[in-house]
């Protein structure tokens, strides 16, 4: 029997293991698969997060390979979403407004043909947006796409883990070379995340801190971001809109910072100011898992497979399904030079 052990609960650690489990289990082949973490939903990383579908923060990494994997996850959110698990996954059908200040360029990115719906907005369209703003918008999109929030998405995904048999144990693990060395796994899948900047002395990871403020606005039914490098955004969830943001790299403070509640609050409030009246409800702050490109690729140590998935950024729900896949795919392809 194959054993595989997946180190990291968060939404890339579970979609890889969900994928490893039901790939062999469908082709009738005995594995065994395990998620080991020190932290699950819903304290992980993601679970603050709006879980808004759109690739963020993520380096120099391959532009194609982005779009790839940010498309595999918009169908595996539209299958949900079609599904009558769409509720319980926390996944809903959202429009989206981003705009941009910059004069030299257009808000046009590529992956525009994977949501529905995009077109550029008219200048009368941005002018509604530019009501008594100094700074004008220069361009905007609007579309259609997912939020898939990880408070509700990462319990569904391990509700569908454990009912095909996968096993989940806490654990933190502090040192990999050892235990890759002493376990008795046949493959390890490291999503560790930030972790790896210390499991693997991975000097290229670093902290992106992301405060927000969430909100009861039960009247707002799309997202609304501004693209500026110091812009706001607004997000509807099921049951709050969370307001933001911060993207500081390599800030590891954990606690609320006033002057960014405060940046945040006053900047959606220019953005929509019907939030002068909605109701605050609290502060969160969590920190992405930074790298200059993000790392997806297997090693051998000795008779044992490792498989590094990790530095996702901002993106993490955004690439999560179509990272797993490739995670699969590089075991599969070692399982075929090496009999694994």
């Amino acid at each position: 029997m194959l054993k595989v052990a997946v180190i990291g609960a968060g939404v890339n650690g579970v979609s890889s293991a969900i994928k490893i489990l039901e790939h062999f289990q469908n082709a009738n082949r005995n594995v065994q698969v395990t998620i080991i973490s020190d932290e699950f939903s819903p304290n992980t990383t993601g679970d603050g997060s709006a879980g808004l579908w759109g690739p963020f923060l993520l380096g120099g990494t391959d532009e194609k390979k982005v779009y790839k994997w940010s498309k595999d996850v918009h169908q595996f959110l539209e299958q949900i979403w079609l599904s009558e698990d769409a509720g319980e996954a926390g996944v809903c059908l959202l429009p989206c407004v981003r705009l941009s200040t910059d004069p030299n360029a257009s808000v046009g990115d590529f992956w525009r043909d994977i949501v529905y719906g995009a077109v550029d907005l008219t200048p009368s369209q941005l002018e509604v947006y530019n009501r008594n703003r100094d700074v004008k918008f220069t361009s905007g999109l609007s579309f259609v796409t997912y939020t898939s929030e990880p408070i509700k998405l990462l319990p569904y995904l391990m509700k569908r883990f454990v009912r095909r048999g996968g096993i989940v144990q806490q654990q933190r693990v502090t040192n990999l070379e050892g235990f890759v060395k002493d376990s008795s796994y046949d493959v390890i899948v490291n999503c560790t995340g930030l972790g790896s900047r210390q499991l693997l002395n991975d000097e290229q990871m670093y902290s992106v801190r992301g405060q927000v403020s969430r909100v009861k606005a039960n009247w707002i039914y799309s997202a609304l971001l501004d693209e500026s490098d110091d812009g706001n955004y607004i997000i509807p969830n099921t049951e709050s809109v969370v307001l933001g943001g911060t993207h500081q790299e390599k800030d590891y403070n954990l606690k609320v910072c006033p002057q960014d509640k405060s940046f945040i609050i006053d900047g959606c409030r220019r953005l929509l100011p019907g939030l002068n009246h909605a109701e605050h409800l609290f502060d969160w702050v969590g920190l992405r898992p930074g790298r200059d490109q993000l790392r997806l690729e297997a090693e051998r140590c000795g008779s044992k497979l490792v498989i590094h998935n990790y530095g996702h950024g901002g993106s993490g729900v955004t690439l999560a399904w179509g990272c797993a896949e490739d995670v699969l795919q590089l075991l599969l392809a070692a399982q075929l030079k090496s009999k694994l």
